[in-house]
């Protein structure tokens, strides 16, 4: 048997190829939709891949099935449990075997069976697995967003993404049930998640990649509170903000994502267009890193860095009504391109290349900077409040504690609430470490707010010159 890790970085997300060495055939486990990683494996390992499986409907990234059934001819195992606004529309596209609680299906020598694992989604599945050539029980469980290493999935989901109402509490007890049905199973099971540490669809992953079936039951709280409502309200505690992208995922993974084959690659455009696109109210996003974007930048630009979190905050931020702009540095307009369509944002107008910002000023326009202060040089003003601080982290992270006299607007949502910010003092932004914060500098500026100042080493930085935090 050969059993691969796929880590998305970007994503936080775990995908996993799985092959019977015997026959060369091979399934792929929530495959994300750039899938040239798996058939570069699976033919290095002399393998087919011919099934990929989903353990349910994503909300966080463009799932990769439809392109494996495409591209290779390989069957569709996807849940039909649920009803039916949850379930998939494009099966009959495919060859496609829908599946149920205890459905059976086998790759080789390798079997599966379906567990109906509710809680995060109506439709959750887990993928038990028994690889037959060497044992008559099952090694492991794909658990996707049911069991993750100490924690499980976010029930709240398709209420505060979707629309859905009143579903995060029945998607609690839901995962209640499943769990203690999950506890059932022998402790010696694998546990290979589809999500690791920065995932926002649960609250405190773990970052190691797999965990057991008896570990999560000595050290996991979920494994741990036997009754139902206490459980249910452990559970819905403090969840994080989930992003705007999220019930767009739902719908474009629902109805079968665009093949890649038919999204185009950013076209280059000359400098001259930029002030006809920033006038009609197209985004343009400025991809160099804050410290570049502060000192100097076009007006109107929104700067999201090409780093690390780069797709996550260009899920918040970046709509799917209309087309935007990016500002690229050449070579990594491809790294870009691929990480702004792993969430469907294939609606890109075209890219400029950094020497455009220079040449809008040489063309006779005005740029733009904002400024960035360390706590010491703005307590006295923060503490007495003559400017307006502005907390952008997640609301677990200012419950945790924060500045006095700080407003919290997380940065996700900052945009649609400018209309609580005051015009007649300046702004300061603020998160842990003064990364976000820059984003945010940004978000209010390209709306207007022109007294804006990025507080360095954020809170971090606050608490080590031992001001007080509450």
């Amino acid at each position: 048997m050969l059993l691969r890790y796929f880590s998305d970085q970007n994503l936080s997300q775990a995908s996993y190829l799985v092959g019977c060495q015997e026959t060369g055939e091979a399934i792929v486990i929530d495959p994300v939709r750039h899938v040239d990683q798996y058939l570069e494996l699976a033919e290095a390992e002399g393998m087919r891949i011919v099934a990929a499986a989903e353990t349910h409907i994503h909300a966080d990234f463009v799932s990769g099935a439809r392109e494996l059934a495409h591209r290779t001819g390989a069957t569709l195992y996807l849940s039909d449990n649920g009803n039916k606004n949850w379930k998939y529309s494009y099966t009959g596209d495919y060859r496609c075997q829908l599946l149920y609680h205890e459905s059976l299906f086998s790759i080789g020598n390798l079997a599966f069976q379906a567990l109906h694992t509710p809680g995060h989604t109506p439709e959750h599945v887990s993928f038990l697995m028994t690889d037959t050539m060497a044992a008559d029980k099952p090694m492991g469980v794909f658990s996707g967003d049911f069991i993750f290493v100490g924690d499980v999935g976010r029930p709240d989901l398709l209420e505060k993404a979707a629309g859905v109402a009143d579903s995060a509490e029945h998607g609690a007890r839901q995962m209640f049930t499943s769990v203690k049905e999950f506890k059932k199973l022998p402790d010696y099971l694998q546990v290979w998640p589809g999500h690791g540490a920065g995932s926002a669809c649960g609250r405190n992953l773990g970052a190691v990649p797999s965990t057991t079936l008896g570990y999560e039951k000595l050290f996991s709280w979920a494994f741990n509170i036997d009754n139902e409502i206490a459980f249910v309200k452990e559970l819905l505690r403090e969840q994080p903000e989930p992003p705007y992208y999220f019930s767009e995922m739902k719908r474009i993974n629902k109805e079968g994502p665009p093949l890649l084959s038919t999204v185009p690659t950013p076209e280059r455009l000359p400098s001259t267009r930029l002030e006809s696109i920033l006038a009609e109210g197209y985004p343009v996003i400025d991809t160099r890193t804050a410290g570049g974007f502060a000192a100097s930048h076009i007006p109107g630009t929104l700067n999201i860095p090409h780093d690390s979190s780069f797709t996550q905050w260009a899920g918040w931020l970046i709509g799917f009504d209309i087309p935007y702009y990016l500002i690229v540095d050449p070579p990594m307009l491809d790294q870009l391109h691929r990480a702004l369509s792993s969430i469907g944002l294939d609606h890109c107008g075209g890219c400029f290349e950094i020497p455009a910002i220079q040449a809008w000023a040489s063309s006779g326009h005005e740029l733009e900077c904002y400024s960035s202060a360390f706590p010491s040089q703005l307590v006295d003003q923060i503490l007495g409040g003559a400017i307006c601080l502005v907390d952008v982290r997640n609301l677990n992270e200012w419950n945790e504690g924060h500045i006095p006299g700080a407003r919290h607007i997380m940065l996700g949502t900052l945009k649609a609430r400018l209309n609580e910010l005051p015009n007649n003092k300046p702004i300061v932004l603020q998160c842990r470490t003064g990364v976000r914060s820059a984003i945010g500098a940004s978000i209010l500026q390209a709306n207007g707010f022109s007294n804006v100042i990025n507080l360095m080493g954020g809170i971090r930085e606050w608490e080590a010159a031992g001001y007080a935090a509450s």
